[in-house]
């Protein structure tokens, strides 16, 4: 696999073998936690939404002060703490009986969920070279959505409602690959901290600069929006959408997230390539128009068509929203490694976890009660969102520092031939 990117370091390989495991582990259970809520320990699809986003809300307190110790005592260890806090909430998501016990250990998931983001974002960064971020962060979209795919093939075959001790084995086997993450963790080097805690602290750094730079909250409100309309619903409601109103199976429903995670492995890369040199805010406006064109088939498919048939059609859908996620994958993170003053990385990478993390809130919160009550109002009110997103990002293009505009080309190596450039494209200087 290395040979895919050999400007990449070894132990940018190393952290994306440990997220291709813990992704696995996520893909077992993120598919099927509302199906195990509601179906097997009864929980109204209203207050199973809640749960859901009870995570992203304590992540949202979690994770500025996961940011802050990036900087402080470094990304290793805030990744690794984050890491078995995780493993110790979902090994005890099997003892829940009532709505109570579920926001108690989604909550306590949420502390370690919000450490992890910033400190996994800023170790990827500080061990990539800079001409290969987007690469970099291209990459981990690659494994982190092999990992998801496996994972939910693999939990469609063990999870049924009608034997809640599979859920069990689920809910054991990811908190299992959370261990093995901070195990390998311990094979990847720890950048030097260096004092950049004080040095921000001096300068009147601090999350006050970061919320000060305005091009970057406007693209973060942005990135908050598409993700709760987009990622959000597709992880959380489509599959309790896609059994209670199309029929479809939990294998099915595995079958389609896995075909989403293997377009995004085999496309993510060549998206990576073909974008450098172009500008970011284009791509992010054609991920959204991806993403809402997927909710309107999504509609289609559940309004008019038989079990069967829905989920070939949603499985179309959804490589087609693979699309999309792989422009995200390619702006999103390097945008934001760029955009931060490095005294400030973990800062940055804190509040771009936290626009995630509002999105997981608003998103399966709000969409769980709109699922509730009208099914198929959910996924035409998602297009329109992600058309005002694609909109917006048009909008903020000119308010961006020119050198952070467009996907920075790859420096040659030494003896390496440099890449030919696109007719017409005329690469903006970066940093």
């Amino acid at each position: 696999m290395r040979a895919l990117d050999p400007g990449l370091p070894r132990p940018v390989w190393l952290l994306q073998a440990g997220g291709l495991a813990n992704m696995f582990g996520n893909g077992l259970v993120v598919p099927f936690l509302i199906i195990y809520l509601h179906n097997v320990r009864g929980v109204s699809l209203g207050v199973a939404g809640l749960v859901a986003a009870s995570n992203a809300a304590v992540a949202l307190v979690s994770g500025p002060v996961g940011g802050a110790l990036a900087d402080r005592v470094g990304p290793r260890r805030t990744l690794t703490a984050s890491l078995v806090i995780m493993a110790g909430a979902y090994a005890l998501f099997p003892l829940i009986r009532e709505p109570w016990h579920a926001f108690t250990l989604n909550a306590l998931a949420g502390v370690g969920s919000g450490a992890f983001w910033p400190s996994q974002g800023s170790l990827l960064t500080k061990l990539s070279p800079r001409d290969r971020r987007h690469a970099a962060f291209a990459q981990q979209r690659v494994t982190m959505n092999l990992g998801l795919g496996l994972g939910a093939l693999v939990g469609g075959v063990i999870a049924a409602a009608d034997r809640p001790e599979s859920f069990t084995m689920l809910f054991a086997l990811d908190a299992v690959t959370f261990l093995a993450f901070a195990f390998l963790l311990r094979r990847v080097p720890a950048p030097p901290v260096g004092g950049a805690y004080e040095e921000a602290a001096r300068s009147g750094g601090g999350f006050g600069a970061v919320l000060r730079d305005r091009p970057f909250m406007a693209f973060m409100g942005l990135n908050t929006i598409v993700i709760a309309a987009s990622i959000a619903p597709f992880s959380e409601l489509f599959p309790v959408f896609a059994k209670g109103e199309a029929g479809v199976s939990e294998g099915g429903i595995g079958l389609i997230f896995f075909l989403n995670t293997l377009t995004v492995v085999l496309v993510q890369l060549p998206v990576a390539r073909l974008a450098e040199g172009h500008r970011r805010m284009r791509a992010l406006a054609a991920m959204a128009v991806l993403f809402a064109c997927t909710w309107l088939l999504v509609l289609a498919g559940g309004l008019w068509l038989e079990a069967a048939a829905a989920t070939v059609l949603f499985a179309a859908a959804f490589v087609v929203f693979a699309l999309g996620q792989c422009l995200h994958g390619t702006v999103q993170g390097p945008l934001v490694s760029d955009l931060a003053p490095p005294r400030l990385l973990g800062r940055y990478m804190a509040l771009s976890a936290s626009s995630w993390q509002v999105a997981f809130v608003i998103g399966p919160a709000a969409g769980g009660f709109i699922l509730e009550a009208e099914p198929f109002a959910l996924w035409p009110l998602a297009a329109v969102l992600c058309l005002v997103v694609a909109g917006g990002a048009l909008a903020l293009e000119r308010t961006l520092p020119p050198g952070v505009r467009r996907t920075p080309r790859r420096v040659p190596a030494f003896g390496e031939p440099a890449p030919v450039p696109a007719p017409g494209v005329v690469s903006e200087p970066s940093g």
